[in-house]
């Protein structure tokens, strides 16, 4: 939920809220998306600007330069569409569709699923 907070002598004070629809917003990017050109089977881990997860089984990588990579994982994700956040270790500057990734929980050290990576396939979208 997203809220709006005032201050008045020093005194925090929740004045309004209004919903994220996540899920929605999710929906519309995974729909307008058009694949550009064949999916690699490895991406730079310098060029990555930051992710996006669409859903349990999808990742977007923005890069530096504004190119986009889907990446599907092969199955659902546990916890991954929720949490928003996950992790993953390589001993190469790349991360590559052999690699896996795993789930991060924003409660604490604990860690989730740990799942597959698929190719990344690159997409168009006007979604951010």
């Amino acid at each position: 939920m997203k809220c709006l907070l005032a201050a008045a002598a020093g005194t925090f004070m929740i004045v309004g809220c209004a919903p994220i629809d996540r899920e929605s917003a999710n929906q519309a990017a995974l729909a307008e998306a058009r694949p550009v050109g064949e999916p690699r089977g490895c991406i730079s881990l310098t060029t990555i600007s930051h992710t996006r997860v669409r859903s349990e089984s999808v990742i977007d990588f923005y890069m530096r330069g504004g190119q986009v990579y889907r990446n599907t994982l092969p199955s659902s994700c546990p916890g991954l569409a929720f949490e928003e956040r996950f992790t993953y270790r390589t001993s190469l500057n790349q991360l590559c569709a052999v690699d896996t990734i795993t789930v991060l929980y924003a409660s604490g050290p604990q860690q989730g699923a740990t799942c597959a990576l698929g190719p990344f396939q690159p997409i168009e979208t006007s979604a951010r």
